[in-house]
């Protein structure tokens, strides 16, 4: 069973690289999506228009993406944030924020697997996409890690405070945007911080790797425009009027999105911050043993 579950999973991602790769040309081939139509005509967000943002009531689910969050405070998937089936996470993830249909394949399939389901059978709550050290991970730029707080739907607003402030340049409307460089450079003071303050902290180049896509998402997605971070990040609410910015026919595809996502990893300097995470470590009382 063990071995013919590994090549089920290797030709299924074969398969989807395929279907990414074939995507990417066609996006350079099609016509963009037009101002007003990111979203597809009759779904949540079409021309901009979202259905009324209600914040999580009690014994209601959430989990550590901003993102998704947003989605159920919306009501495009279950304001409950429970049952939610993983092909349903597949179509909306895509129609609301035009990730390619490769990407929105791969992601819920990979939930799936990580959680030990049939992604065409059960449902999920969304609380359970945070096994740590499965999606979730340590030294994240708006959450605290498990061993801090184990509820990881807790957003840690100084956390997101400090990253709202980190943009260096201002778009053509005057709108402070967050680059590529600027996340480089707070995920390494975040992993430095966090592995001299957490005695628990660890950090594959896996995990790094999954850092650098949840960061990567505020600049291709959101177009790190800060205005709209704040409402998606701080109140995990998406702003009236608002669309994603990725404008190709066919989304954001797994390749495109690879290449944002490796020149933040690989602009990340941890050793920068080596002594503003002792300094961290003296204000917290914690130690590195």
């Amino acid at each position: 069973m063990g071995f013919f579950s590994g090549v089920s999973h290797i030709v299924f991602d074969a398969g989807i690289m395929s279907w990414d790769v074939l995507l990417t040309l066609l996006n350079l081939i099609r016509r963009e999506r037009q101002v007003g139509h990111v979203a597809p005509e009759g779904h949540p967000g079409y021309g901009g228009h979202w259905p009324e943002f209600r914040p999580p009531k009690e014994g209601d689910s959430r989990c550590s993406c901003p993102a998704i969050n947003a989605m159920a405070n919306h009501g495009i998937i279950s304001r409950s944030g429970r049952e939610i089936s993983f092909a349903e996470l597949n179509h909306h993830i895509r129609a609301t924020y035009n990730f390619s249909p490769s990407f929105c394949s791969f992601v819920p399939h990979f939930a799936a697997w990580m959680l030990k389901k049939s992604y065409s059978k059960d449902t999920f709550d969304l609380e359970e996409l945070d096994v740590h050290n499965g999606i979730e991970h340590d030294a994240s730029i708006v959450r605290l890690d498990t061993a801090l707080q184990p509820d990881q739907s807790v957003k840690h607003v100084p956390f997101i405070e400090e990253l709202l402030t980190v943009s260096t340049i201002k778009d053509k409307d005057g709108n402070d945007i967050i680059t590529a460089k600027d996340l480089s450079r707070i995920l390494g003071k975040r992993r430095a911080v966090a592995r001299a303050v957490n005695k628990e902290f660890s950090l594959s180049f896996f995990h790094k790797l999954f850092g650098s896509t949840n960061a990567s998402t505020l600049i291709t997605v959101f177009g790190g425009r800060v205005d709209d971070l704040r409402d998606i990040l701080l109140h995990e609410r998406i702003p009236e009027g608002w669309e994603s910015r990725i404008r190709q026919r066919h989304g954001l595809t797994l390749m495109n999105f690879n290449m944002t996502i490796l020149a933040v990893e690989f602009g990340v300097r941890e050793k920068d911050w080596a002594e503003v995470a002792q300094e961290e470590v003296g204000q917290s009382g914690a130690t590195t043993d």
